[in-house]
């Protein structure tokens, strides 16, 4: 017996066990208890007496052990059983995970956490994809070990049976309580969120909040993550680190040398009832057996290893007590028996399985031998490389029928299949069935495109027919793929069960997606299948069916994806106008490929197939084709019309050819015309064959194109075209980047947007549309590739002069309309014969049928039947006309595709007057009608009409709204032609644009051309000539005021310009000289030059065109006074060499014009001539500033600046606002990073190509351990120049170098050379690199010293390859200089914990063992001192903490002060005492305590848990400022209640105490000897002092003989009390009563100028005043300024409190709330912003978002603030909120801090104030039972008796007094006891 049952109380188990095995019998896998099978094994094994009942016996006993190792079976899975998978399959819905055994589960997507879940359906809701929201193939990848819960073991449609699988750690972890999470214990959680300082953990543990700090995830992300940041719904491996609160708060740790090797253990409290798959446990052999083990873990349990579990290396080692490691593989949650695998891979959780399949995947094996056979799972094999490998039961016959047990004893030998492998196993899985061994094909990867394929038909859906095709395959046959013909009844052809043979079109195995087609064409083609675009080889046939029929074409489609498209001219030999008609989807058709380009996937292919013999008509077609070839001039006859154009018929062959509309004319509007006009047998001559394809002829009739191939001016190849000919083509398509143009040879060129017009374009297709004729100048050829670049600008593009290319496309256009006129007297219509016989210019007598709604006058038909007339209301001439009355009019012209005549009842036209008209003279006219591509004016002296071609130029189609020409519009005319022919109209051009004048109705302004340098106000007036000359006196009154120029009118209706700089002799910088001048203001001016408006330059006077200039005027006071000579220099044409006079370094006052947002400079202009650029670098150095330049500079506004250089390329000067910007040593630029060299630091330029580096040591005050994270290339930065060597400057971008004025704490200092190294002293660098005798360690730039491994660290690890995996290149570290040789440049370093206070660089996790002991002895003498050097280390660092919290009171500014309630006020001065009495040795402390003499419970309040903390060095780091020693009071000084009163009076201002932390400036923080405390007498000194002087200036004040009723009163009292805030505000005040808002400002500056700089809060007041005075009366624009300068001149956390209670006592409630989330930002570590922000919202009725601030402060603020906070936040919900929830905050939280006497105080002060009596006496009687110290306890007494007192009757009273001397007898008796 005591073999089978070793002593360790294992019996008393399997008692339990068995006799839970008998209650559930079914679900047991070991119905033989191990007590008989082990007795009858023993017995046996003794040998006694070989009867046949023994054999029996025996093989009965074998027969057990099998069934107790019987393995897993779907059958044996039950619900709620744990189990341990390997991600086998990753799919976008779903996971496939691998089990022991060679089973197999899902996990849906649904199941792998909450949060993902809550995420998935967030985006369902919203229906688009969420940014955050990562798909499973991102969150897992196969090889992952995953802990599962069985959710469900079902039977799938099919009939098999199939696991469901759960990861939701709610569910997998549901076996835990919070109370039993241990340190140690290894647990798998999701990611459920992100927070600032780590990861939300849902470990499914309720009422457990776990998180992982960001620290211990860097390590993970890095190497395993790569690089990225964990998503939600990511899977991990966690160690609990630290569990607080009984589990409520667990700290977890994903540092992968930790996790794995993580090991269960006793401590860890494991039960069966809560053990989790995956936890490695050590273990001890109990039994060995064939087929497993038996192992005994965790003292009382014990499991089972069955064979394909045991280590492969070691199978047939393991003896009895042997001790090993294993893997819980699984629980069963009712037998409570649990697997584990002996698998070294399981061992070493974390780490992911490697092979993930085998290599015969699909092989067929012969006589594969049997090894094992289970009669409830299946049958193991050996294969012939002596590999293990598993049949499932279902596998071993093709149906139960059929199977035989007997078949499966080992030995025999069976054929079989390699269908998977089982990845949990390393095992691979066969199958023995038939069907499985003879299948064609086993997964889908086997399956490829164009193969045939036999299935079996599944279903017939709406949606296609499913097919079986093998084990586990199923295709898809779409309904287009069900036959050659779209089916109707499908369900008619196909039963369910019938075999089909199909194609495969598509197979994705990886979304397991099988498309097949059952199109007989296709599957019984003998043609090669195209499965990739690389088998498409020209002239290939193949077969392929049309996936769309569209206008240009049909798209065929092969196998996988692949298709094509045939263009419409290779649908057929005939043309085929609408393809949609003859062909349809799903249509089988036989190509033949053209042309193929696999890289882009593009393929051309045609249904004419060439060489096919029926088709070829050798002689007939050979002929016909010889007749038409390309650039050919034809006459043709029109066939018919289509959709496009015209089918004609070439003569004399008729052979068939298109003519598209575009095609017709040269004039866009033309074309349409001519369209409709034309019909059936209608000849055209002189027609251009375009192209020539198989019986396809394109052909073009435009007259530009057919004379230049008639001059044959068109090149017919690429070799012949070069760079700057001038080509005629027309547009063949429109793209957004430009357009492609075609020449008569069939060459063509791209266009792009760029040279497509001198014209900004905004979108091509509003220049150009397809088929216009067009101009083209070739840019660039490339003839390898046969492309060229072609420019469209009409600068580039000119044919002569313009008004020749005028006349000659009006003549055309005419032309063409008088033949469409002839086209039209041909019909037999009697209305279009009139309408052709009308001209232009005709007087007709008519009568009125109606006036229209819109002022327009239709007149009656006559005798034609439907003719229209019209006249607009324009033309109506403000005659009043009635129906039925008779009028005279004039046709304007005739409409021929609407068939309307538009008419005019204008005097002048109707009535023209008999002038002679000179040919080539200019007449002025005005614009009667407008067509497309020509206008009909009248001219004004007679009332001819004329007209003019609105395009000089072919490609001179767009116009700007402004430059179009309106009815009613002025122009001037040069007659080409003096008689009307017979089109009616006078031929003319129009003259320069410039001479155009407004139709009176219009307002100016609209026909100017927005161009940016034109003002409107000057184009108007510029037709006026003037005899002005320089130096002329001038008045005028100012018109309009722009930022940089005035606009004048001067008398004769002059327009001159007044430029800025000219306004004023000298400008104050800031203001805008234009604003001191108003609209309507008479001016003075002095006349100074002239501007020309076509070429805005400068003309001397002696120009011809002098007096049709602009006046530049001055009004500067200098040159009105002298007889002014200051001329602009119009002389020096070029502007380059005006700007030649300004030297570098010179400052000039510029104004600016505008901020280009592009370019990123602003715009100025320094005189009307002179202008310059400031590029975003030069404009300052604030980076607020370069942020938004916009914001900061308004346009109009004098800049001074400093000249750069000019700007070589343009007429530009380059100016700078930050002074010249030569960067040499010591001078502070901004610069962008260009280039990140990691852990070397950084390559930097500035504008005009300067390059500067800046090294890794020089990138902040403060080295961290990824200095370049934050930089990218383009960021701005702010340097500081070093040093200048060549071209290249050593830059630093240390905040104590580049804001010098800041003081800002420098942790680690420059160490430029070896001199800066002291002896002894702690400095930080970055590792350099290993070498043999020691680490080399960077300290700066260019000193770098030498820790020898003795001083590396403690240990002795006994491989070196650890040092290069723990001091990578680059890690930060510290280390204390212990020797220097500078004459060598040797500097000697210690990395030892013991020198530096660090944790050693070897993490203690490695074991590694201590430096021996020869070592250990060099270190004896300083072993000796070891006390000593401890007590030293721990002053030393709480000077370093010092310094620490200091630092960091300069990042997070303290409160203005601290909101606490009476009781708490000595704690912070109790604290500080501490606080030094911690940095003394223990003695000192106990010393101290003795001194004090107080009660040993004395301090238990609040103070208490800091004492706790405090003894722990690590916590003590975090400590903020305001916990530091109050230091004694000053002089009060006044400080304001942050809303600012203006009739302030002395009684709301307080006296403020100090800030807490110490000053700045405050010398005493390197010297921790001297103490900052000073001497009682000294102390009642200051404080008498201090009162005196309040009392003085009270008196001042108050006395009413003094009040001050002037300003030279205030001046008087300031000049004696220049520090008094109250008098600068009442003086403020002063100014405001006047409303004199200018001067109010003008004292508080001065205020801010003149308080000393040590008056803070003196000052601060002063800048609250002044934020309230630009809240009441300035611009947001204003108070910002005031407020950001106020930030950078005080504490910014007071500034912006102040800012906030502003804003909501002036209820911009919006603004508040803003700016409280800048601070939550910016001052997270402050409580009192959370507290103010949490009140904020609760006065607004927010008490939801309140409640969240609550939580969000939590997690921010530190541990120790959490009661102040959470009291502070009840105290805010009595006042404000809901007194009931107050009430549960405080509840909760003495419930934790039933000590926290603060709170309880707080608590009952807001019940006396809130609640009824009986809740004040319930506290009262709850606190004097508490066990508090005496004093404490006499506190509340008093406290209960007071209150009882005032409210209370006597009886009340009494029975207080009873209970207090009740407490005192109780102590004293305890104290006798």
């Amino acid at each position: 017996m005591e073999e089978s049952f070793p002593r360790g109380g294992t019996r008393k188990t399997h008692k339990s066990k068995k006799a839970l095995q008998q209650s559930v019998e079914q679900d047991n896998l070991f119905d033989i208890s191990t007590e008989e099978e082990s007795t009858k094994r023993k017995k046996s094994q003794k040998g006694s007496a070989k009867t046949k009942k023994l054999k029996i016996e025996k093989r009965e006993s074998s027969k057990s052990i099998r069934e107790k190792f019987e393995i897993l079976s779907i059958e044996s899975l039950c619900e709620g059983m744990r189990i341990l998978g390997c991600v086998k399959e990753v799919n976008e819905i779903e996971l496939v995970i691998s089990l022991p055994n060679g089973l197999r589960g899902f996990v849906q997507v649904t199941e792998i956490c909450d949060a993902y879940t809550k995420k998935l359906n967030e985006q369902v809701a919203q229906e688009e994809p969420l940014k955050d929201l990562v798909s499973l193939p991102e969150l897992f990848s196969p090889g992952m070990l995953v802990r599962c819960v069985v959710s469900s073991v079902g039977i799938t449609e099919r009939g098999k049976k199939s696991v469901k699988l759960s990861l939701n750690p709610k569910n997998v972890n549901e076996v835990l309580s919070a109370e039993a999470l241990k340190p140690g214990m290894l647990l798998t959680g999701t990611v459920s969120s992100l927070e600032d300082h780590g990861y939300l953990v849902d470990i499914g543990v309720s009422g457990a909040r776990a998180f992982l700090p960001l620290q211990k995830a860097q390590e993970y992300i890095r190497q395993k993550n790569k690089g990225a940041k964990l998503k939600v719904g990511q899977y991990l491996n966690c160690i609990i680190e630290e569990v607080k609160g009984n589990g409520g708060v667990v700290g977890l740790s994903v540092v992968h040398s930790e996790v794995s090797t993580a090991i269960a253990t006793e401590e860890q409290n494991w039960t069966l009832n809560n053990l989790l798959p995956g936890l490695v446990v050590k273990a001890q052999v109990q039994k060995v057996t064939p087929v497993g083990l038996t192992l005994n873990f965790l003292s009382f349990f014990t499991g089972l290893v069955d064979f394909m579990h045991l280590d492969p290396k070691k199978a047939g080692t393991y003896f009895s007590n042997q001790a090993v490691r294993a893997c819980v593989l699984c629980v069963h949650p009712r037998t409570r028996a649990v697997r584990l695998s002996l698998r070294p891979v399981f061992l070493q959780p974390g780490r992911s399985l490697t092979r993930l399949s085998c290599q015969h995947l699909g092989a067929v094996l012969d006589e594969v031998p049997v090894q094992n056979f289970f009669s409830k799972a299946g049958a193991t094999f050996r294969l012939k490389d002596g590999a293990l490998a598993y049949a499932r039961l279902t596998h071993l016959a093709d149906s139960k029928n059929v199977f035989n047990a007997e078949a499966f004893k080992p030995g025999n030998t069976h054929k079989c299949r390699v269908i998977d492998y089982s990845q949990m196993d390393e095992l691979a899985l066969l199958s023995l069935r038939t069907s499985v061994i003879e299948a064609q094909y086993l997964k889908y990867h086997d399956i490829k495109p164009g193969a045939l394929v036999e299935g079996t038909v599944l279903t017939i859906k709406s949606y296609g027919m499913l097919v079986k095709v093998g084990e586990q395959i199923r295709g898809l046959i779409p309904p287009m793929h069900l036959a050659d013909i779209l089916m109707k009844n499908p369900e008619k052809k196909y039963r369910i069960g019938d075999e089909v043979k199909c194609r495969v079109l598509l197979c994705d195995p990886e979304a397991k997606k099988l498309m097949m087609t059952l199109k007989k064409t296709l599957i019984e083609s003998k043609l090669p299948a195209v499965t990739c675009y690389a088998d498409a080889k020209p002239g290939l046939q193949t077969h392929g069916f049309i996936l769309r029929v569209k206008d240009c074409g049909c798209i065929v489609k092969f196998y996988n994806d692949v298709q094509g498209l045939v263009p419409k001219h290779e649908l057929s030999a005939e043309y085929v106008p609408d393809p949609e008609r003859v062909f349809y989807a799903g249509q089988v058709v036989k190509v033949v490929v053209l042309n193929c380009e696999p890289s882009k996937e593009r393929m051309l292919l045609s249904f004419r197939l060439l060489g096919d013999p029926k088709k070829e008509h050798p002689g007939k077609s050979q002929k016909e084709r010889r007749t038409v070839s390309l650039g050919q001039l034809v006459d043709v006859k029109v066939l018919e019309k289509t959709k496009d154009g015209l089918e004609v018929a070439v003569l004399p062959h008729n052979i068939p050819a298109f003519l598209p509309t575009p095609h017709l004319s040269d004039h866009v509007a033309n074309g349409p015309l001519l369209y409709h006009w034309l019909r059936a047998g209608d000849t055209l001559h002189k027609v251009l064959c375009l192209s020539q394809s198989e019986r396809h002829v394109l052909l073009c009739r435009k007259p530009a194109l057919v004379s230049t191939v008639e001059g044959g001016q068109d090149p017919k190849s690429f070799a012949e075209i070069h760079p700057g000919m001038l080509l005629i083509g027309f547009v063949k398509s429109i793209k957004d980047y430009g357009v492609f143009v075609q020449f008569p040879s069939g060459l063509s060129g791209l266009a792009p947007k760029a040279i497509m017009s001198d014209k900004f374009v905004t979108s091509t297709s509003d220049h150009f549309v397809e088929g216009q004729t067009v101009v083209a100048k070739v840019t660039n050829v490339d003839e390898e590739k046969q492309r060229m670049l072609l420019s469209l600008r009409l600068s580039d593009c000119g044919l002569g002069d313009l008004a020749t290319t005028s006349l000659l496309l009006l003549s055309q256009c005419l032309e063409e309309r008088q033949g469409v006129r002839s086209l039209m007297s041909n019909r037999d219509s009697v209305l279009i014969q009139t309408l052709a016989e009308m001209t232009p210019g005709m007087v007709l007598d008519l009568e009125v049928q109606e006036v229209l709604e819109d002022g327009s006058v239709a007149f009656s038909e006559g005798p034609v039947p439907g003719l229209v007339l019209r006249a607009s209301k324009y033309h109506r001439a403000g005659q009043e006309v009635e129906p039925g009355q008779k009028k005279k009019v004039v046709i304007l012209n005739v409409d021929m595709l609407k068939l309307e005549v538009h008419v005019s009842l204008c005097h002048d036209l109707v009535n023209r007057k008999a002038k002679k008209l000179r040919k080539g003279s200019e007449y002025q006219a005005i614009v009667q009608h407008l067509e497309e591509s020509f206008a009909v004016a009248s001219l004004v002296e007679s009332g001819h009409l004329a007209a003019f071609s609105l395009t000089s130029h072919l490609n001179d189609t767009f116009r700007f709204d402004s430059e179009k020409l309106q009815v009613g519009q002025g122009v001037s005319l040069t007659l080409k032609t003096t008689e009307p022919g017979v089109t009616g109209f006078l031929l003319a051009v129009e003259g320069p644009a410039a001479k155009r004048t407004v139709r009176q109705t219009r307002k100016d302004s609209e026909t100017v051309d927005e161009d940016e340098e034109a003002d409107p106000a000057l184009v108007v007036g510029a037709v006026k000539k003037h005899t002005l000359s320089i130096g002329d006196m001038v008045t005028g009154t100012v018109k309009s005021i722009k930022p940089t120029h005035v606009v004048v009118t001067l008398e004769d209706g002059i327009i001159g310009c007044i430029h800025a700089s000219h306004i004023l002799d000298d400008v104050p910088v800031g203001t805008s000289p234009t604003a001191k001048l108003k609209v309507g203001k008479t001016v003075t001016a002095r006349v100074i030059g002239g501007r020309d408006m076509k070429t805005f330059k400068f003309l001397p006077i002696s120009h011809p065109r002098f007096i049709r200039t602009i006046p530049e005027l001055s009004i500067r006071p200098s040159e009105l006074e002298k007889d002014g000579r200051t001329a602009l220099n119009t002389h020096s044409v070029s502007p380059l060499e005006k700007i030649k006079q300004y030297q570098a370094g010179q400052t000039l006052i510029c104004f600016l014009k505008k901020y280009n947002v592009v370019k990123k400079w602003l715009e100025v202009e320094i005189a009307p001539d002179i202008r310059g650029r400031i590029p975003l670098l030069l404009m300052s150095l604030s980076f607020k500033v370069l942020k938004h330049p916009d914001k900061k500079f308004r346009i109009g506004q004098a800049l001074k600046a400093t000249v750069v250089g000019p700007d070589s390329s343009k007429a530009f000067l380059c100016l700078s606002l930050i002074g010249p910007h030569k960067l040499e040593k010591g001078e502070v630029a901004m610069g962008r990073v260009m280039k990140v060299t990691p852990k070397e630091g950084l390559t930097v330029s500035f504008p005009f190509g300067k390059i500067g580096r800046v090294s890794i040591f020089h990138v902040s005050d403060s080295y961290s351990e990824t200095p370049l994270e934050d930089f990218v290339p383009q960021k701005v930065v702010r340097c500081y120049v070093l040093s200048v060597t060549g071209h290249v400057l050593t830059l630093s971008l240390r905040s104590s170098r580049t804001n010098p004025e800041t003081k800002s704490k420098i942790t680690d200092p420059e160490i430029n050379s070896i001199q800066d190294v002291q002896e002894g002293q702690l400095l930080r660098g970055y590792v350099k690199c290993v070498q043999p005798h020691g680490v080399l360690f960077g300290l700066g730039p260019s000193v770098v010293g030498l820790a020898r491994y003795p001083h590396v660290s403690q240990y002795s690890p006994s491989k070196k390859a650890l040092y290069n995996r723990y001091l990578p290149e680059g890690k930060l570290l510290t280390a204390k200089v212990l020797r220097l040789n500078r004459q060598k440049n040797l500097v000697e370093l210690s990395f030892l914990p013991s020198d530096t206070g660090k944790p050693d660089v070897f993490p203690a996790s490695l074991g590694l063992p201590l430096l021996k002991q020869e070592e250990r002895e060099m270190e004896a003498e300083e072993n000796e001192h070891k006390e000593e050097e401890q007590k030293e280390e721990k002053e030393k660092q709480h000077q370093k903490r010092k310094g620490k919290r200091k630092q960091q009171g300069q990042e997070e500014a303290q409160l203005p002060g601290r909101e606490k309630t009476e009781p708490q006020k000595p704690r912070a001065e109790k604290q500080g005492k501490r606080r030094r009495r911690e940095s003394a040795s223990e003695q000192d402390r106990v010393n101290k305590k003795q001194k004090k003499a107080a009660a040993p419970e004395e301090d238990d309040s609040g103070v208490e848990v800091y004492y706790r903390e405090g003894e722990e060095d690590g916590e003590e780091m975090s400590v903020l400022p305001k916990e530091k020693p109050t230091r004694p009071a000053e002089v009060p000084r006044l400080q304001l209640s942050s809303g600012f009163v203006w009739d302030v009076g002395l009684d709301s201002l307080t006296p403020a105490l100090p800030p807490r932390g110490e000053s700045s400036d405050s010398e005493d923080d390197d010297k921790p000897q001297q103490s900052t405390k000073k001497s009682k007498k000294e102390r009642m000194l200051e404080k008498q002092k201090a009162e005196k002087e309040l009392s003085r200036i009270e008196e001042a004040l108050m006395d009413p003989g003094r009040q001050p009723e002037s300003a030279d009163d205030f001046d008087r009292l300031l000049l004696s009390s220049p520090n008094s805030s109250i008098l600068w505000l009442q003086y403020m005040a002063f100014h405001l009563q006047a409303t004199e808002i200018e001067k109010a400002r003008a004292v508080a500056e001065r205020a801010l100028k003149t308080i000393s700089f040590r008056e803070e809060q003196e000052k601060l007041n002063v800048w609250v005043a002044l934020l309230n005075l630009e809240n009441m009366y300035g611009s947001q624009e204003s108070l910002t300024k005031v407020f950001e300068r106020a930030v950078q001149y005080n504490e910014p956390l007071k500034v912006f409190l102040h800012l906030a209670d502003i804003y909501t006592k002036s209820e911009k409630f919006q603004e508040a709330g803003e700016l409280y989330n800048r601070m939550l930002k910016r001052f997270r570590q402050e409580k009192a912003v959370w507290i103010k922000y949490g009140a904020f919202l609760l006065r607004r009725a927010q008490a939801g978002a309140s409640h969240r601030v609550m939580q969000r402060a939590l997690e921010c603020l530190p541990n120790k603030e959490h009661v102040d906070v959470i009291a502070k936040f009840a105290q805010l919900e009595f006042q404000l909120g809901d007194a009931e929830r107050a009430k549960a905050i405080f509840e909760n939280t003495l419930s934790t801090y039933p000590k926290r006497t603060d709170v309880w105080s707080v608590y009952i002060d807001m019940t006396i104030k809130h609640g009824s009596q009986k809740e004040v006496r319930d506290i009262f009687e709850r606190v004097i039972h508490l066990s508090l110290a005496p004093k404490r306890m006499k506190f509340f007494f008093k406290r209960y008796l007071d209150y009882e007192k005032q409210h209370g009757t006597e009886k009340d009273v009494q029975a207080v007094k009873a209970k207090a001397l009740e407490y005192v007898e109780a102590k004293s008796s305890l104290l006798e006891d």
